[in-house]
C-alpha cells in the first residue's frame, strides 16, 4: 500500500534533515485539530480496529521514538483510549537484560511484534540501537559484538538490517509507522521544570534524564541519520511536531485512522451454512423467551 501522505511525512530519497522540520504546530486554525476532531479520530479508529481484527489478515506496529519529556506516552494514551484493550498491545524497551544483548539487537522486539488482527505498540523500540547506542558507542561493548567493533560500519550495517526487517514483516502483512515526537530543547526543559515544580508529576521526574537532556545535539544528530536511512515506502517515519501536546495526538491519530482506512478490511461473511444454522438457533432461543 501506498504511504499515507501527510506534511509530517519523512522523505524516502535519504534527504531528511532535522532543520527542515518544526517542532510546532504548522500555522492555520486549530480546530481543525483540537479535542473534538480528536475524539472523532479515536472513535473511527475503535471501529477500525474491531474490522482489522476480525478479517485477521493484517497487523499494525506503531513504533514511537522521541527524546524524554516529548509526550510518547501521552500519545499512547490518547490515541487508544476508546480502542478494545483486546485489540492492541504495549512494550516498552529500555536497558536490554543480559539475555538480549547475549542475540543480536532485532530480537527483543521480535518476540513482541502484533499477531494478524491487532495493534502493536513500541514505546521505544530497535531503533534505541542506532539512537541511544550511537550517542553512547560505549554500550557496544557490553553487546558481545564480535570484536573489533568497526564504528565506520556498524550504523550502516544496522540499518541496512533495521529496512531489511521492516520490509520482511510488511510483506507478510503487518502494517508499519513510525513516529519521532519532535520536541524543542525549549520546552523539553519546561517540561522537566514543570515535574520539579508540580508535586503530583514529581514521581515523573528523572535526573538520568535531565543528565540526558544536555547531549540533546548529538541526539538531534542521530535522529537526523536514522530516519534519513530507515524512512521507506513500507515503514515510513512521521516527524511529528510535539511542543504542543494537542496537536501532537492529533497528527498521530489522523494518520493512523487514515492508514486504517486504506486497507481492505471487512468483516467475514458466514457461509449458507452458517446462516442456516444461525436461523435455526434464532428460532431456538426466541421460543425460550
Amino acid at each position: 500500500m501506498k504511504p499515507t501522505r501527510s506534511p509530517h511525512l519523512v522523505p524516502f530519497d535519504g534527504s531528511f534533515k532535522v532543520a527542515s522540520v518544526s517542532t510546532s504546530p504548522p500555522e492555520g486554525d486549530a480546530k481543525s485539530w483540537g479535542k473534538k476532531k480528536l475524539k472523532k479520530l479515536v472513535e473511527e479508529l475503535a471501529e477500525l480496529q474491531a474490522a482489522l481484527y476480525a478479517a485477521d489478515s493484517y497487523s499494525l506496529l506503531l513504533v514511537f521514538q522521541a527524546l524524554d519529556a516529548a509526550g510518547k506516552d501521552g500519545v499512547v494514551r490518547a490515541v487508544t483510549s476508546g480502542v478494545n484493550p483486546a485489540g492492541f498491545q504495549v512494550f516498552s524497551f529500555k536497558k536490554p537484560s543480559a539475555e538480549e544483548l547475549d542475540h543480536d539487537f532485532l530480537w527483543r522486539t521480535s518476540r513482541a511484534l502484533p499477531e494478524r488482527g491487532r495493534i502493536g505498540i513500541f514505546n521505544r523500540s530497535y531503533y534505541e540501537d542506532v539512537l541511544v547506542v550511537r550517542v553512547h558507542p560505549d554500550y557496544l561493548a557490553g553487546s558481545q559484538l564480535p570484536k573489533p567493533i568497526d564504528f565506520e560500519t556498524v550504523w550502516p550495517d544496522r540499518y541496512e538490517s533495521i529496512r531489511d526487517h521492516e520490509k520482511h514483516l510488511v510483506r507478510n502483512g503487518t502494517v508499519i509507522l513510525k513516529f519521532w515526537l519532535n520536541v524543542s530543547r525549549a520546552e523539553q526543559k519546561r517540561r522537566f521544570v514543570s515535574r520539579i515544580d508540580t508535586a503530583e508529576k514529581n514521581w515523573k521526574f528523572s535526573v538520568r534524564d535531565v543528565e540526558e537532556s544536555w547531549l540533546y545535539p548529538e541526539y538531534l544528530k542521530a535522529y537526523e541519520a536514522s530516519l534519513a536511512a530507515t524512512s521507506t515506502k513500507w515503514a515510513p517515519w512521521y516527524a511529528i511536531p510535539a511542543d504542543d501536546k494537542e496537536y501532537a495526538r492529533w497528527a498521530v491519530a489522523d494518520v493512523v485512522v487514515r492508514t486504517l482506512r486504506a486497507l481492505p478490511l471487512a468483516f467475514p461473511e458466514p457461509s449458507a451454512d452458517d446462516r442456516k444454522k444461525m436461523k435455526e438457533l434464532r428460532k431456538k432461543l426466541a421460543k425460550d423467551d
